[in-house]
């Protein structure tokens, strides 16, 4: 038992309110990393959701939150059946060219959920794992035609 402690606190030590059991050090899992939906203040950014059936949906995303938490505070259908946590892919969008190469490339997590997406493309990415910056002002999220959710198909979770 020892042993797992140690092993627990070193693989959480320095990465604030994430919590997980690796070594990799990836968005993971977070909550609340954006700025509250409250906050007049908080500095916002345009990002374009493209729907399965093609309707262009524009919003204003707080700087800090990921393309996940945008959606969901606007109502967009994108799933996120674990919330974020880096253990599905339901999150998965299509980004514009410019906007997913202007984002670090994927860690090895990520590409392991990747590869269960439906519609995979050269500039997918889970939602949950793209942090909304000013120089992303302008992004394009396209929702694929499906998503695999080999929890519950069709279930769809709500933020709380």
């Amino acid at each position: 038992m020892l042993a797992l402690r140690r092993f627990c606190r070193a693989a959480t030590s320095g990465v604030g309110n994430a919590r997980f059991l690796h070594g990799s050090r990836g968005i993971l899992h977070q909550s609340g990393s954006g700025s509250a939906p409250g906050d007049t203040d908080a500095p916002t950014i345009r990002v374009t959701f493209v729907s399965k059936e093609g309707e262009r949906i524009e919003v204003e995303a707080f700087e800090g939150e990921n393309v996940l938490e945008c959606a969901h505070r606007n109502e967009i259908d994108l799933e996120g059946a674990c919330e974020g946590s880096l253990a599905c892919s339901t999150c998965h969008v299509v980004l514009d060219e410019a906007s997913y190469d202007s984002l670090d490339e994927p860690g090895d997590e990520e590409n392991d959920m990747l590869d269960l997406a439906f519609g995979l493309t050269d500039t997918s990415r889970l939602g949950c794992q793209v942090v909304l910056t000013r120089e992303l002002d302008g992004i394009t999220c396209t929702l694929p035609a499906a998503s695999r959710n080999f929890y519950v198909d069709g279930h769809v979770p709500k933020p709380h």
